[in-house]
């Protein structure tokens, strides 16, 4: 045994302090002006850079990934080391993960306005960007990850527990979504297409919330709540029950984002069901939480850190309780594609996530930089205006949701539509805008103050590190790579999987038989494993797992694993599990390049392509969509929000003059329409010599293109763009054939043509 001393490397927390306040002001800055576009659509000032299509993007991946990112990096580099008593495994992989991490962020900043993006939301980074993320995430693993084998507390305490599960479940989400294949060092298409492509798209989308957005800060809250009110967290039989119940379920909810689309039935119960049941864990969590506030009520009245900590708390209840609501189908039916969405995110973001963040940091700063708060008052005043501006914001937007999701809904009593023109309901959705815009300067606000605040509060103090003595024993437990690769359960992992993907492919039933066989040989696996462990003292099996920190870790990939192979394997491998009855007509190279068009400019923002079989949707829009549509599509356009009307059966509904003119001015057709004007797409050319490429890349994708059909590629799309625009000219509209505009016409007209031509096939 031996005393030795520690120093924290608390320099890499600070700067992911900084990095995260500066990014949040940012990102809430550009969420100010697109929440201004909404409301003025002159704020798009006609240019392509700033249109709210290409801002949307920046907005949503610089408030999660940068702002949010930054400050979980925070939160886990300064607990961890403390948990573990000992100092991060390396340095120079710190400052790797800091530095490379603002590099993604800067090149995301410059990409997305310029309009570089895959077109999946929250993943709309191009592939080197996305390499770059795995690079890095990697690197941070492998720094968390070693820092276990120097550790000198043997259990992981709870908040270890989700770290582990963000790291592992971040990376295999990434991966997954990510894989595309390049056509140039800017552009990709993703591998998967149509409802292949929608389903993995919102099994990752659902779970970066989950375990980007949620489970780092529900460790975050573990460690920091109980170090503000002094008191140890309220149960810890309660922590178990939540992570594993949270971690299990949660990877199976994805599907819920999907309801009423052209997925399989199946796969929208199972997403609506575990979403409810995720209601439960996740509660447990917020009580958890809060009653670990229990006999410190005097610090909720006093003390800033407590109140925003026991807010976002709050925030996060709430958030879990309204998320599994709106899976249920017949309130999805109401909400879904409305505010109300927007309402639902932005309190967990700027409630959950903001409010955590902000009490983290004024708690943090005063320690790193051995001083006190500049200003208390000023952090009050930021809760209570930060309070008031979350309130106003989702106030207005659940207004304007519930507003919109009942207009369209609603019906006459001769079973007509009451509001037959879909931007009533935008217009009546207007005044709503103004309040959001108000509500988001508040907050926005508040984040500027919080800067000023910590800046002042550093610059009265100085930067130190954390220090600590320890006692160690000189020879510490080994945990080899050998021992880990020769475990039961790895073992286990390894045969399971290989089974699962061998067999999935003949059926569904089979694949869920094959299923149920590896979470049975999983649960034999840790029974095998648990009893080999000793249990010094009488201690439970969990608390003796806690101290085999990479058991622990393999028993979170297989519970992640197990709910995303049920969910998303099935439709990967075999196309009959999406009943494509048809099949449809590939894109010309000109609606090819004019769909590249489409989704380089963000349309998918405000625009859905998926008519759900309700009554009022098949009114307004037409026949409901089917999975056979959309299976050329990489990657899919079935989009989330509707902002304006669906597009799937636009293709051929107006002649080429109406999309001309709706495009160069979006008010000469729709009066009310806060669409920007693409009239700057007049003024760029196609690049007819890419076409080729374009098209060879799809036919490996699997798009049915021949070989001619990749030759003759340019020839055939200036063909059709001089057909268009001959008859445009006839109707007095001079525009070159080699417009952008007119290959994005092209592509509208498209859009839902097949559905029509196979309708007047059927007898």
């Amino acid at each position: 045994m031996r005393e030795t001393k520690i120093v924290y490397n608390d320099s890499v927390t600070r700067y992911f302090i900084f990095a995260s306040i500066l990014f949040g002001i940012v990102g809430m800055l550009v969420g100010v002006l697109v929440a201004a576009q909404l409301a003025f659509w002159q704020a798009n000032f006609d240019t392509s850079w700033l249109s709210f299509g290409r801002l949307r993007p920046l907005h949503t991946n610089a408030v999660i990934f940068a702002f949010v990112g930054n400050m979980l990096f925070a939160g886990i580099y300064y607990s961890t080391q403390r948990l573990l008593k000992t100092r991060m495994a390396s340095d120079l992989l710190s400052k790797i993960h800091f530095w490379g991490w603002q590099l993604i962020i800067v090149a995301a900043a410059i990409t997305l306005p310029m309009g570089i993006t895959q077109g999946k939301e929250y993943a709309e980074l191009e592939w080197p960007i996305d390499i770059a993320i795995a690079v890095v995430w990697v690197v941070f693993a492998i720094n968390f990850f070693w820092t276990f084998k120097k550790r000198n507390e043997k259990n992981i305490y709870v908040s270890i527990w989700f770290y582990i599960a963000t790291i592992i479940t971040v990376a295999v989400l990434h991966i997954v979504n990510s894989l595309s294949l390049p056509l140039d060092f800017f552009k990709s298409y993703s591998i998967f297409s149509g409802a292949q492509d929608a389903l993995v798209q919102w099994w990752y989308g659902h779970n970066a919330v989950a375990f980007f957005l949620t489970t780092p800060i529900l460790g975050i809250m573990y460690y920091f709540m109980p170090k503000a009110v002094e008191k140890p967290v309220y149960s810890y039989r309660l922590s178990i029950i939540h992570f594993w119940a949270l971690v299990f379920l949660y990877i199976w909810a994805g599907p819920h984002h999907l309801l009423y689309t052209a997925l399989p039935d199946w796969a929208q119960t199972l997403g609506m069901v575990f979403s409810v049941a995720l209601w439960a864990p996740s509660w447990g969590g917020m009580i958890n939480g809060l009653l670990t506030l229990r006999g410190a009520w005097d610090k909720l009245r006093t003390d800033p850190v407590v109140k925003f900590l026991a807010a976002g708390i709050t925030f996060y209840g709430m958030s879990t309780f309204e998320g599994p609501m709106l899976s249920i189908k017949s309130i999805n039916a109401l909400a879904h594609s409305t505010d109300w969405i927007i309402a639902h995110v932005h309190a967990g973001a700027l409630g959950w996530n903001g409010f955590m963040a902000a009490g983290m940091f004024y708690w943090l700063i005063p320690r790193l930089f051995d001083t006190k708060l500049y200003s208390k008052k000023m952090a009050d005043f930021h809760f209570w205006v930060g309070l008031i501006g979350i309130l106003l914001y989702v106030a207005a937007m659940y207004a304007s949701g519930l507003t919109q999701g009942l207009m369209w809904r609603a019906l006459s009593a001769d079973g007509t539509l009451t509001y037959p023109n879909f931007l009533e309901s935008i217009i009546a959705s207007h005044n709503m805008y103004y309040l959001r815009i108000v509500g988001g300067s508040l907050f926005l606000l508040t984040f500027i103050l919080m800067a000023y605040n910590l800046v002042r509060t550093a610059l009265s103090g100085r930067a130190v590190d954390g220090v600590v003595h320890v006692i160690v024993e000189e020879k510490q437990e080994e945990v080899s790579t050998k021992r880990l690769l020769m475990s039961p359960t790895f073992c286990l992992v390894v045969v399971g999987l290989a089974l699962l993907f061998l067999l999935a492919s003949k059926s569904i039933v089979q694949s869920f038989l094959v299923l149920f066989a590896f979470a049975v040989l999983i649960v034999a696996a840790v029974i095998m494993v648990s009893k080999k462990i000793d249990r010094p003292g009488g201690k439970s099996w969990h608390e003796a797992l806690e101290g085999k920190p990479f058991l622990f870790a393999s028993l979170v990939l297989v519970a992640i694993l197990i709910g995303g192979a049920a969910e998303i394997i099935p439709p990967l491998m075999s196309k009959d599990a999406l009943s494509f009855q048809h099949a449809a007509t590939p894109y010309t190279p000109l609606e090819l390049v004019g769909r590249d068009i489409y989704v380089r400019e963000g349309c998918y923002n405000c625009h859905t392509q998926m008519v759900r079989p309700l009554v009022s949707e098949t009114m307004r829009y037409g026949p409901y969509s089917e999975a056979w549509e959309s299976m050329y599509d990489h990657p899919f356009q079935w989009g989330s929000k509707r902002t304006g009307p669906d597009l799937q059966r636009v293709g051929g509904k107006y002649p080429d003059l109406w999309h001309y003119k709706h495009l160069v001015d979006p008010r000469s057709t729709s009066q009310g329409s806060l669409m920007p004007s693409y009239a700057f797409l007049e003024k760029t050319n196609v690049d007819f010599d890419t076409l080729s490429h374009r098209v060879k890349v799809m036919k490996q994708l699997g798009v049915p293109y021949t070989d001619a059909d990749i030759y003759l590629a340019p020839i055939n799309a200036k063909d059709q763009a001089k057909k268009i625009a001959q008859g445009l000219k006839a109707q007095g509209i001079r525009t070159s054939s080699e417009s952008e505009l007119l290959a994005m016409i092209a592509y509208l007209q498209k859009i839902g043509k097949d559905h029509k031509q196979f309708s007047k096939e059927q007898p």
